[in-house]
């Protein structure tokens, strides 16, 4: 909740003159003082049943799990008149459970952060839940996987609000990147491998992000390792749970949609940054991994695009 409130706060500050965003922050409860996951009391400007006034943009924040949330009966109804009077609204992290129980996801595409994705769609099969996304947009609905990624959103927001320029000195005033370096992904292929501390391999995996359009057969891969082919290949397999080809093409697709998100290069150029023999093979791995063309990938995510 703070992570995000604190973009808007940023930006007001950098901005000057008349402040552009007014944030309160609002108890789904009969009291103003609620408490955090962590029991820490946090002393909200207004209960739902007190606040009248306009609402611009409306975020329902999450907690540790869905059975964590808090809220009355009745929060659920100001929410859905609310919402559908917001500019725009959305969730951070488990707050998505909050509006699905509302009804407001019903027939849209969604996302919460990746460890309850599973149960959101099983407790509520009319979202069409996506656990990959960082963020999702459907209409004026937006929701987010955890705090960071709600940075993440909110960033977007002042984006589209108040320009790139700005947006981009308030997430260098939080330290964080405008768009991070993974993508709109939850999920990195180079994050995943860091986490894998079998000493023949580390190295190698700390090694492949960065010599992508060398060749990486197995062959190679394994003498690099100290090792033969054969065994390289299972205890790869075993470290990671996927081949070192799989491992090696989601490096790829990683690298490529981190160039098509932050650069004009060509497909051509992208194509070859990667490792990749041409921007066809490019082509042909967007389309079998994530149903989209580069170009439309880049449309939807690049510089120019906020989503």
């Amino acid at each position: 909740m703070f992570g995000p409130a604190e973009v808007f706060g940023d930006a007001n500050w950098l901005r000057g003159g008349d402040p552009a965003y007014k944030v309160n922050i609002i108890s789904a409860c009969a009291e103003r003082v609620v408490l955090n996951h962590l029991g820490t009391p946090v002393h909200t400007d207004w209960t739902y049943r007190e606040y009248r006034g306009p609402i611009d943009t409306l975020l329902v924040a999450g907690c540790m799990g869905p059975r964590e949330l808090h809220y009355e009966p009745g929060f659920l109804d100001w929410l859905k008149f609310e919402s559908a009077r917001a500019r725009r609204f959305g969730s951070i992290c488990t707050g998505a459970f909050v509006l699905a129980k509302a009804g407001l996801l019903d027939g849209r595409r969604a996302t919460t952060h990746w460890n309850w994705a599973s149960e959101l769609a099983q407790d509520y099969p009319r979202v069409a839940v996506d656990p990959d996304p960082i963020y999702i947009r459907d209409g004026t609905c937006y929701t987010s996987a955890g705090v960071t990624a709600g940075i993440d959103l909110c960033l977007a927001f002042v984006e589209e609000d108040l320009g790139r320029t700005l947006a981009l000195r308030v997430a260098q005033m939080m330290v964080v990147f405008l768009r991070r370096p993974g993508g709109q992904s939850q999920f990195s292929a180079t994050l995943e491998a860091q986490t894998h501390e079998s000493l023949p391999l580390s190295d190698l995996l700390a090694w492949l992000p960065d010599h992508l359009r060398n060749d990486l057969s197995v062959n190679l891969l394994a003498r690099r390792a100290a090792m033969s082919p054969r065994n390289f290949a299972r205890l790869f397999k075993q470290e990671l749970g996927k081949t070192p080809a799989k491992h090696i093409e989601d490096l790829r697709l990683e690298a490529a949609r981190r160039q098509l998100e932050s650069t004009s290069r060509s497909t051509d150029e992208v194509a070859d940054a990667c490792g990749l023999a041409s921007a066809e093979v490019l082509r042909r791995m967007f389309r079998r991994r994530l149903q989209v063309t580069p170009g439309q990938y880049r449309t939807s995510f690049g510089q120019s695009r906020v989503h």
